[in-house]
């Protein structure tokens, strides 16, 4: 948004989508008295030069401008409503395509291969198409609308897992994953107490937070660190870091400025009592026997983000260890690496994609637009005897809301 390239851009495809919906509009609406006609352009061009200077302003508004996530809600309702009329353009577009080669054909193929023209007025637009093309570019904007509403929607996730080599002293074993906090994005704070409530109603053995604590900074911990800190298990709490606990995303004053924010982060998981594991293990003992928990720093196959993630120092000292738990932030360090290198991790839990915050999860069927970047992108994966987890985030990020892929509280059983 701080580009002007990008802000002119945005300004001119929005100003071109406005005019070739209003042409759609002007059609539909024939049947229309003249009053009513008048109400429905008003209204359509009061909404469209509102979000045209919102586009131009947002950039301007410092943070600290309007209650904290303003800026977020504002963006996400614009890129909302610049979607929706895409969407709604490609119905257009398909029936300006057809016009067109209904047009070539009675005016260009057929009289030069002598047949007749077919009339000689104009193609009429399909009333159909553009009422379908409407309501669909509706439905998604209203869709995002009412995912504000279930972005503290916590869903518990129970899965259990079925592992052979899993030591007789650890089944049953309760482990809660999070993942993707986003303290940054979080402005209802009881609602996040509510979700930690629930993560203690199950009675874990063992939480598992695997990355993504911030946005930015530590200090968007701020307002959180003593709800979190609630977070027990006998076995205790551990953690890894995210893409976004390293604060890559935001310019700093300097490199110590920026090292100084990590450290901050850390201290603040160590406070909590969350073990934060860098690219090293534990184990974990249970009626004298052992399982091993590797962490490691964000790994990310995927070309943008950094491989800080480590597994050559990670792994060392588990060889005999009879089961492994990975945690790592980004589930395409599966395949990448894990799958081909470390055969004998058991299960690996991950969470990054937040299943993009917007999909369709019925039973038999599920779908979300970020499964065309990353092949696993929410719940159980399986290849031989491993298997991934992807957790699908508990909070949110850019979109300040959830469609049909809800926040998450996983518990598994290991059996």
């Amino acid at each position: 948004m701080r580009s002007p390239l990008f802000l002119g851009i945005m300004l001119v495809l929005m100003l071109a989508l406005d005019f070739y919906i209003f042409a759609i509009l002007k059609v539909v609406s024939q049947g229309a008295s003249p009053r009513n006609r008048t109400i429905l352009f008003s209204t359509y061009w009061t909404l469209s030069v509102l979000a045209l200077v919102l586009l131009i302003v947002l950039p301007t508004l410092s943070p600290a401008t309007g209650p904290k996530g303003f800026r977020n809600t504002v963006f996400a309702l614009l890129l909302g409503l610049f979607f929706a009329k895409i969407v709604a353009s490609v119905f257009f577009l398909i029936d300006d395509i057809r016009r067109a080669v209904q047009w070539l054909a009675t005016r260009v193929i057929m009289p030069a291969a002598g047949g007749q023209q077919i009339g000689e007025g104009g193609i009429s637009r399909s009333i159909f198409l553009s009422w379908i093309g409407l309501a669909a570019g509706g439905t998604l904007f209203t869709s995002l609308l009412y995912g504000f509403t279930n972005k503290y929607d916590y869903r518990v996730r129970r899965v259990q897992l079925r592992f052979p080599n899993l030591p007789s002293a650890f089944r049953g074993l309760k482990v809660v994953q999070l993942s993707d906090i986003h303290s940054g994005s979080l402005t209802d704070r009881e609602a996040v107490a509510r979700g930690i409530d629930k993560v203690l109603s199950l009675q874990p053995d063992l939480i598992l937070f695997t990355g993504d604590l911030v946005n930015n900074t530590a200090e968007e911990m701020d307002p959180y660190w003593e709800l979190f800190a609630r977070l027990r298990a006998p076995l205790g709490v551990y953690s890894v870091l995210g893409n976004h606990d390293y604060g890559d995303y935001v310019p700093w004053p300097s490199a110590e400025a920026k090292r100084a924010n990590l450290q901050q982060l850390k201290e603040g998981q160590a406070r909590m009592g969350w073990r934060l594991l860098m690219n090293e293990h534990v184990l974990l003992e249970r009626g004298g026997q052992q399982i091993a928990l590797l962490g490691i720093e964000n790994w990310g196959a995927k070309a943008r983000f950094p491989k800080y993630g480590k597994m050559q120092e990670a792994h060392p000292g588990t060889e005999q260890v009879p089961f492994k738990i990975l945690m790592s932030h980004d589930p395409s360090h599966w395949d990448a690496e894990v799958r081909q290198n470390y055969p004998d991790i058991d299960l690996t839990l991950s969470g990054h994609t937040h299943g993009m915050q917007f999909g369709i999860e019925i039973p038999g069927f599920r779908w979300s637009p970020v499964q065309y970047v990353y092949r696993q992108w929410a719940g159980i994966y399986e290849e031989g005897r491993q298997k991934l987890y992807v957790n699908r985030g508990f909070g949110f990020l850019g979109y300040p809301g959830r469609v049909g892929i809800l926040p998450e509280i996983t518990l598994l059983e290991l059996v």
